[in-house]
């Protein structure tokens, strides 16, 4: 009998302490925050490491919901190669990005961040971000449409950014450093030629020679 009560105070410990653990445990899940987080003057971008609010262009952010861990990027182009790495894929996490309507391009304000599998990005637009050629994005379909209208791009949804695509805003950024090294140095050899002279005429000519010519 007395082995029967030591059993069952046993057992009943034991199921307050796995109580107690779960609880612990949806409290630390309850505690991790997933809302947008605003962009400071000192944040790095996790991909290339470039300043991320010296930039023009829609910024991203990656917050992890299993432990919180925040991740930024200067661009929607750094965020998405980060995103279609094999690794990060299967991440469980919340995506950010500026829905480029309701904020300026040069000034992105933070109170704009949107879900980013939520938004529609533009593809092939004239606008230009932190790596050169960007991928607008947008929190309305229409604003999206119309940009592409404008510009001559294409819209597309979060899951249709691909490697293709990005391997796409490679070759336009390459192409758009190329065209600035070009037109930088057009700009460097027009600075660096000499003024043509007048060709000298004759009386000229015997002035300089002779002081006293012409007097």
């Amino acid at each position: 009998m007395v082995k029967l009560k030591k059993t069952g105070l046993n057992w009943l410990l034991v199921m307050a302490v796995s109580l107690l653990l779960t609880a612990c445990s949806d409290e630390s899940k309850q505690a991790v925050n997933t809302d947008p987080v605003a962009f400071h003057s000192g944040d790095e971008c996790h991909v290339c490491g470039m300043l991320v609010t010296e930039w023009p262009g829609p910024k991203g952010q990656s917050i992890n919901t299993q432990n919180g861990e925040t991740n930024k990027f200067c661009s929607t182009v750094d965020m998405f190669s980060w995103l279609l790495q094999p690794e990060n894929k299967t991440l469980q996490a919340k995506i950010y990005v500026h829905d480029m309507a309701q904020t300026a391009w040069d000034k992105p304000e933070d109170e704009h961040l949107v879900d980013a599998r939520e938004a529609w990005y533009v593809m092939g637009s004239d606008l230009l971000g932190a790596m050169g050629p960007s991928i607008p994005s947008f929190a309305d379909r229409a604003a999206a449409d119309k940009l592409a209208a404008e510009s001559g791009g294409r819209v597309l949804a979060f899951n249709e950014i691909d490697l293709s695509v990005l391997q796409e805003i490679a070759r336009a950024a390459h192409e758009h450093a190329a065209e600035m090294g070009d037109a930088l140095q057009e700009q460097m050899h027009g600075e660096h030629v000499m003024p043509e002279h007048e060709p000298a005429t004759h009386e000229s000519a015997a002035e300089e020679t002779d002081p006293h010519a012409g007097h």
